[in-house]
Formats: C-alpha cells, sequence, structure tokens
C-alpha cells in the first residue's frame, strides 16, 4: 500500500472479511459472482496475513486470464485517437491532480506566471483537423471546471442572472479571463469535424454545465449529443467510496451524483466507459467496493463500453507533496487490480490496459492478468505528463501490431464502441489506421509530428 498505513485515514472500510482465499479462488474459477468479501481476498490473496503472496497471486492472474479468453477471446483492440483538453484552468482542488491549475490565474488582471492554457474552439477544430488528416477517429476531451465554461449561452444567461454568480454558482463572464472557453457545446461541435467520435464530459463536467439550474443530468447529456457528444467517459470516479473521495477529493461530487451522471448519459443514449483511480490512500476493501458500485450500475443500464484501471501516477501532486502518499501501487498491486476487475466485474466486457500508466512491457504483462485492449494512438497525453508520467505520448499502429503479435495476441482495430473491428496482420506492414473519416491505412507519423507538437 502507498503511503502511511491505512490507520492512519481513519477508514471505517478495512479489508477484512469472514471468507477465505481458497473459497473465493474456487468461485472466480467457477465463473460465480463474486461478492465484495470474495473479491477482497483475492486483491489481497488472503485477508489473514500482511503482504501478497506470490504463488496465490499467480492463481489469481491465470484465473482472469482464463475468464478474458472465455470472454473476449485472443484479441488486443486499440484505436485512432487524439487527446484535446479545453482547459487546465480549475476550481475544485483536488489532491491527486497536477493537470489543473487554479483558476484565478488565469484571470486578465493575474500577474501569476503558470504552465496552463485554454483553447478557443477555433483552436480545438485545428487541433482536431490536423488529426483526422492523419487517421483519427476518436477525439477524447476532459478539462478542468473553468468558472467561464457554460453548457450553451442559455445557461450563461441562468448564470448570469444570479446576484453573486461567482459565489453562488461558481461562474465569472469569459472578460475577466485572458482566454474564452465559450461553451461546452461549442467546443464540442468544433471538434466534431467529419464524424469523428467525441469522447467527452465527465459526470464532475456534467455537473459544471448544470450548475445553477434545475437541469437533469439527462437533459444535459441529450444537449451535448445534440452539439456532438458521442460518448462519455466515466473519469472522475477515483475511488467511488465516500471516506476515501474526503480525503483526495473533498470538492468533488461524491459518489451517488457520479452515478447520476452515468445514468443520466446512458437515459440519453450515450455509451460510456468507467475508470478507477488506485494506489494513493486507499485500500483493497475499497477498490472492491468501487468495483460494486460499477457493476451495479452496469446491471442496472448495460451501457459501460469498458473498465479503466488508472494507476495512479503519484510524483507531482498535492498528496506527495504533503506526504499523504510515499508512492504509487507496486506491479503486484497493479496485476492484482486488472485481474479481479476481469473476475468480479462479470457484465463488462472489456478492461484497458494503460501503456501511457504503465510503459510498454507492465502494460503487456497486463494483457496475460484479464486486459484486452490497449489504449490508443494518444496524440497528446497532457494529464499523466504533468502528473510526473514518463511512458510518452504516441503509438503507432506499427508499434501496436508488434507489441501485441510478440505475446501471441490478435492485433485488431476497433472503434470507440467497440462495435466495429478490424484484425491486423504482422506481415501485412506498414500499418496504419482505416475507420476514420480520412483514414486510408496510411501509417501515423511521429510524436514530433503530431497535432500536439505542432502547438507547442
Amino acid at each position: 500500500m502507498a503511503g502511511p498505513p491505512r490507520d492512519d485515514f481513519g477508514f471505517e472500510h478495512l479489508p477484512e472479511t469472514d471468507q477465505s482465499f481458497e473459497n473465493a479462488l474456487q468461485k472466480a474459477r467457477a465463473g460465480a459472482r463474486l461478492t465484495v468479501d470474495d473479491g477482497v481476498e483475492l486483491m489481497t490473496t488472503g485477508t489473514e496475513f500482511d503482504g501478497i503472496d506470490p504463488v496465490r497471486k499467480e492463481l489469481v492472474l491465470e484465473a482472469a486470464d482464463r475468464r478474458r479468453a472465455e470472454m473476449v477471446g485472443d484479441e488486443v483492440t486499440f484505436v485512432a485517437n487524439l487527446n484535446n483538453n479545453v482547459t487546465t484552468a480549475c476550481t475544485t482542488g483536488c489532491l491527486f491532480c497536477n493537470f489543473k491549475n487554479t483558476a484565478h490565474l488565469f484571470e486578465s488582471d493575474s500577474d501569476i506566471e503558470h504552465s496552463g492554457f485554454t483553447k478557443s474552439p477555433e483552436e480545438s477544430r485545428e487541433i482536431v483537423e490536423r488529426a483526422v488528416d492523419m487517421g483519427i477517429y476518436e477525439v477524447t476531451s476532459v478539462s478542468g471546471l473553468h468558472p467561464a465554461l457554460v453548457l450553451d449561452e442559455e445557461h450563461r444567461e441562468i448564470l448570469e442572472s444570479y446576484d453573486n454568480p461567482a459565489a453562488e454558482v461558481n461562474y465569472k463572464p469569459p472578460a475577466v479571463y485572458d482566454a474564452d472557453p465559450v461553451s461546452y457545446t461549442t467546443q464540442l461541435d468544433a471538434m466534431s469535424v467529419d464524424g469523428v467520435h467525441v469522447h467527452s464530459m465527465t459526470p464532475e463536467e456534467a455537473h459544471h454545465a448544470k450548475r445553477g439550474t434545475d437541469w437533469s443530468y439527462e437533459d444535459v447529456y441529450r444537449r451535448l449529443a445534440d452539439a456532438g457528444l458521442d460518448s462519455a467517459p466515466g473519469t472522475a470516479a477515483e475511488i467511488l467510496v465516500p471516506e476515501v473521495r474526503d480525503v483526495i477529493c473533498p470538492g468533488k461530487i461524491g459518489t451517488d451524483e457520479w452515478v447520476a451522471g452515468m445514468e443520466g448519459a446512458m437515459d440519453a443514449g450515450l455509451d460510456v466507459t468507467a475508470t478507477i483511480m488506485y494506489g494513493h490512500v486507499e485500500n483493497e476493501m475499497h477498490r472492491v467496493r468501487h468495483l460494486k458500485v460499477v457493476r451495479d450500475l452496469q446491471d442496472r443500464y448495460g451501457g459501460i463500453r469498458e473498465f479503466v484501471p488508472l494507476s495512479f501516477v503519484y510524483q507531482n501532486t498535492p498528496l506527495y507533496d504533503r506526504g499523504l502518499v510515499t508512492g504509487g501501487a507496486s506491479d503486484d498491486e497493479d496485476e492484482l487490480m486488472i485481474a479481479v476487475a476481469r473476475l468480479f466485474l462479470d457484465n463488462v466486457e472489456h478492461i484497458q490496459s494503460s501503456w501511457v500508466k504503465f510503459g510498454n512491457a507492465k502494460a503487456l504483462k497486463l494483457l496475460n492478468c484479464g486486459a484486452d485492449d490497449l489504449m490508443g494512438t494518444i496524440l497528446s497525453e497532457e494529464i499523466t505528463k504533468r502528473a510526473g508520467g514518463e511512458f510518452g505520448e504516441f503509438r503507432s499502429f506499427d508499434d501496436y501490431v508488434e507489441m501485441i503479435t510478440a505475446i501471441g495476441r490478435h492485433p485488431v482495430e476497433r472503434s470507440t464502441d467497440y462495435r466495429t473491428r478490424r484484425p491486423l496482420d504482422i506481415d501485412d506492414g506498414p500499418h496504419g489506421p482505416m475507420l476514420g473519416p480520412r483514414a486510408d491505412g496510411t501509417p501515423m507519423l511521429t510524436n514530433q509530428d503530431s497535432p500536439a507538437a505542432a502547438d507547442d
């Protein structure tokens, strides 16, 4: 466990159960639905002693890898995508984050230098245009909660009607800032180039996009879909247990609000993903309780296309600077997180291994622990980089084919929703995307030629 002993935080939920590891493993091997206690036993390799038992760990990994093969086969998927985050200005102050900057630094009368940015809709469109020319077909956009950023102009009028909008509804007019992000709907429309799939608007952002109104999440997501939104990322989840959120992100929406946002997106007809950000102050009980929230949501709605475990990158974060953590998750914890997610989430087909978080060798290892997806080309990835990530921002199709083939699996280009799939053969290279609106199989360029690099 990274950071101080878990008892230092006074958590109510601890990794203690009346189940045995052997019984939990037997249920996992048989394909039975696991309880939270089962998951904790597998995640800890047995709660009767401290530390991870290497022999038991391998048994859990083997069970997860078999389940992966039964559920989705031997294909490993990836997408041609771009990250285009609109702004780093934010007012939330999460202790795990070094991507965002305090919003007042962006005000015109501030004389404090910072490395943040706010893109205009025109800038967003130019970035996406160049990426679509290279063959990408997914744009992921996750941004800070800029006080001037509104859902649309009707939303702005409502916020401006408050007597003290800055204090009451966290709104300041664009004139206060050096750069104007305009609105979510305008940004989404700008990024919707030639039918590219726009994957954006976390529950936290949707909450920001309805602040000061009585609009439902479904209302908000329907307006966003009309503007060009195609699916919503289930980030902002971190750990969906209130006592952990109280430590790492007390200013963020709570567990119930995150669930309500996801429900609203799916009620609006959108596919979603779900995530977990682990390896900081939480323990194994918190991780499995988080999985239970996701599984219950999927039981009710069925719209979660993939689950994405995100190992905490700690180096440049307030949690680390303040001594609340001394590191991130261990290799054993990363492997068991993927494996238990595969065994516990019996209603979610796809589980992602992140080369951005783990690097190549470890990301490939996790494909043998239950994962079946290896992210995407990621022409820019600011969030992990600013937190201290070391593993780059670009992955070519040829890289993917070579890496996946090397472990005996089958590389497959996929659409964001997994419904369109294109197998690739190592002998048919060089390889490039074919599913994008302007893609013709031409290999994508190097990182130095990426749209993000062009803006540096």
